[in-house]
């Protein structure tokens, strides 16, 4: 669900051939984290390139501008929400694109970052915004849903097969403050035998997506992505689980064919044209030498399409 430790980039060599960087190129890293990606495409487009940086975490932002000093006025870096991606980018006159990326995994920073919430690995507050200026916390939500709203949230936002029973044991609980209580909650009510994956792993997940608004944001700043780019740019998205993935490809492929009227209509009502073209039709996978030196990496999908 996250990339390497150390600010690794994910897939960067992947990423700037599915790019295709230009010099002088404009480009956008819509979650610029500690500025990995960011600076090998900067280097890569050099001389004059420019990119716009975004971040709704200011951490990963000072991260990301340390990081990226050495490339001047050539960055411009925004501690917003990419939801307000088109505004961002009117606001500087960046407009039209060469390219967008999304690195939709979480950075080890935040991961391991005392006191964010978003592991249960130590023990913090029930936080996991990626913004202070956010009001909903994890806490919030696990002290004061129904147990039927806890359910569908782990369903939808988790893919939690268990989430009535954990939503129930949550229910039990309350009040529950840390990330620890919660995970030894979540454990109870699911006893047995672990997998290679933590019983607590999809409910922690789905309490993030929920504080953060984290599919709602991507549909909408995917669809900005494709309204910025200039003809023959190129959108990246690289993502860690199912939910972003099936986001990515329907919205994609979507603006990748014409008609989007319901089957059996006679006539075409909705005038949707191509937008774009898929460059490739499954995901990209890291390679096998790359899992190997980040295991981190062993679930990213990366899809690519090209403005038409």
């Amino acid at each position: 669900m996250a990339p390497a430790p150390c600010h690794e980039p994910v897939m960067l060599q992947e990423c700037l051939t599915a790019l295709r960087i230009q010099r002088g190129g404009r480009y956008v890293d819509c979650t610029v984290g500690g500025g990995g990606h960011a600076a090998a495409i900067l280097e890569e487009s050099s001389p004059g390139g420019q990119l716009i940086g975004i971040d709704a975490d200011p951490r990963a932002l000072k991260a990301a501008r340390e990081r990226l000093k050495p490339y001047g006025k050539g960055v411009i870096l925004v501690n917003e929400n990419f939801r307000s991606l088109e505004d961002i980018c009117a606001r500087y006159g960046f407009r039209p694109v060469n390219g967008v990326l999304f690195d939709l995994g979480m950075s080890s920073l935040q991961l391991d970052e005392p006191g964010r919430g978003f592991s249960f690995r130590q023990d913090a507050p029930l936080d996991m915004r990626f913004s202070d200026r956010q009001s909903v916390t994890a806490a919030d939500i696990v002290n004061t849903y129904s147990e039927a709203e806890l359910a569908r949230l782990l369903d939808k936002y988790g893919e939690e097969r268990r989430n009535r029973q954990i939503a129930r044991r949550i229910v039990q609980s309350r009040p529950l403050k840390t990330t620890l209580e919660l995970a030894r909650v979540v454990e109870r009510a699911v006893p047995g035998p672990r997998g290679r994956i933590h019983p607590a792993t999809r409910t922690f997940q789905a309490l993030r997506i929920a504080v953060n608004q984290e599919l709602e944001n991507l549909e909408s700043a995917l669809e900005q992505g494709v309204n910025l780019l200039g003809s023959g740019g190129r959108i990246v998205a690289i993502s860690f689980h199912s939910l972003e993935d099936r986001l990515v490809k329907n919205c994609l492929r979507r603006e990748a064919q014409g008609c989007l009227c319901p089957p059996g209509l006679p006539v075409c009502t909705c005038g949707h044209t191509p937008r774009l073209k898929l460059v490739e039709r499954k995901p990209l996978r890291p390679s096998p030498a790359e899992v190997r030196f980040n295991p981190r990496s062993r679930s990213a999908r990366m899809r690519v399409a090209e403005r038409i």
